[in-house]
């Protein structure tokens, strides 16, 4: 995973002085793999502990590993498989951040109760998302159609978890429940393929898998397992709270 990303995923923990710190990093490259932490820290008007943190949150042992990461990007740039199972399995497992997932775990176990929503082809993950919930004792609902979705974040308070499933985090009907149940006071748990997006940016906890968009014969064929391979962890974490 290179250093944008892991900032895209540990963003909860970063503060405005980790992102310009970052902002260099990424614009600098060739320049810091060859800098020391004293010099860099120099540079950017801080000193070397914080950078030190910084590392740390971002998932390395510290700052020689990122520097010793950033390397690989620089003369190994990766090549991503255009269509590769394996590949996108193993981006969503370098994805799933277990400390976030036990705080979404026990927000769900926490609600009074927990809607589900998706669209098109994430239906399905809704309903075993839901099965999975209900073994745990969960009081969860799933929605095959938009006003029954309505109707219940309607009907819903603070107390109550919305949780969304989108591929893009895009899809103009998933957006507009979720804006809904901002005006609720209700929590918001968001599962988008890893990239900024709008729904992402409405939800109060988010997490990703790792599965680009893909057409054939106008037909959306992007690979679904990484979103099962996604619930499935997070429920693994749910049963384990309760």
């Amino acid at each position: 995973m290179n250093l944008q990303d892991r900032a895209h995923k540990y963003e909860y923990k970063l503060n405005d002085t980790d992102d310009q710190i970052i902002t260099y990093i990424v614009e600098n490259k060739s320049t810091v793999i060859v800098t020391s932490i004293q010099t860099l820290a120099k540079t950017l008007y801080t000193v070397p502990n914080t950078i030190t943190r910084l590392s740390k949150k971002l998932g390395y042992d510290g700052f020689s590993q990122l520097k010793n990461n950033l390397k690989e990007e620089v003369h190994e740039k990766e090549m991503e498989p255009a269509e590769s199972v394996h590949y996108n399995m193993k981006r969503t497992l370098e994805l799933l951040d277990d400390e976030i997932l036990s705080i979404i775990a026990k927000k769900i176990h926490q609600a009074d109760h927990v809607y589900i929503f998706g669209v098109g082809d994430t239906v399905p993950f809704c309903e075993l998302f839901s099965t999975h919930l209900k073994i745990g004792g969960k009081a969860v609902e799933f929605f095959l159609h938009r006003h029954d979705a309505v109707y219940a974040v309607n009907h819903a308070t603070k107390h109550d978890v919305l949780f969304l499933i989108s591929m893009s985090g895009e899809t103009k009907q998933i957006l507009e429940i979720a804006e809904l149940a901002r005006s609720k006071g209700v929590t918001i748990i968001s599962l988008t393929h890893f990239t900024r997006n709008t729904l992402q940016d409405k939800a109060d906890y988010k997490f990703f898998f790792y599965s680009p968009k893909r057409m054939l014969e106008n037909y959306n064929t992007s690979d679904k397992t990484p979103v099962m391979l996604a619930l499935q962890v997070l429920s693994n974490i749910y049963w384990e709270t309760v």
